[in-house]
């Protein structure tokens, strides 16, 4: 049985489904910038040192919005801005950003990640997640907290 519904003559292997919503090296970059760095403004994530340039940006955090994996709204002290926060469903990436950062520092030489990082996470990986959840959730309620005061 073809299991392809609503991808046209795309392949139905869940990696390539995958890499069709973040498998793009800008996606991945500016997830990690909202979900690892809590970063939330436009001009946060355009300073990153990767150097995005802004339309790139400006169309990957279109596209996230659309995919169901951010959000974003207006900044209550400059309506102008908008403000950016990864949704629930943004949430899920995160074992996978840790997974390829670990990876990535296990493996590159001249990594800027921390000292340790990678092998503290292997060797323990549910308290990673755990911290960070963790984390995340008191920064969503700190979020509700301010919306509801305004």
């Amino acid at each position: 049985m073809n299991n392809k519904a609503g991808r046209g003559d795309k392949s139905s292997c869940p990696i390539t489904y995958s890499l069709d919503i973040f498998g793009d090296r800008w996606s991945l970059l500016v997830l990690r910038d909202l979900i690892l760095h809590g970063k939330t403004r436009f001009a946060e994530m355009l300073a990153s040192d990767e150097q995005i340039a802004s339309n790139i940006l400006a169309d990957r955090l279109q596209r996230l919005e659309c995919l169901g994996l951010i959000e974003r709204e207006p900044d209550p002290e400059d309506r102008r801005q908008k403000i950016c926060r990864v949704t629930s469903k943004g949430l899920t990436l995160t074992p996978v950003l840790l997974e390829i950062a670990a990876w990535g520092a296990s493996n590159d030489l001249d990594t800027g990640a921390p000292s340790g990082f990678a092998s503290a996470f292997y060797e323990d990986r549910r308290a990673f997640y755990h911290d960070h959840r963790r984390l995340t959730a008191k920064l969503f309620e700190a979020d509700r907290a301010s919306k509801e005061e305004s």
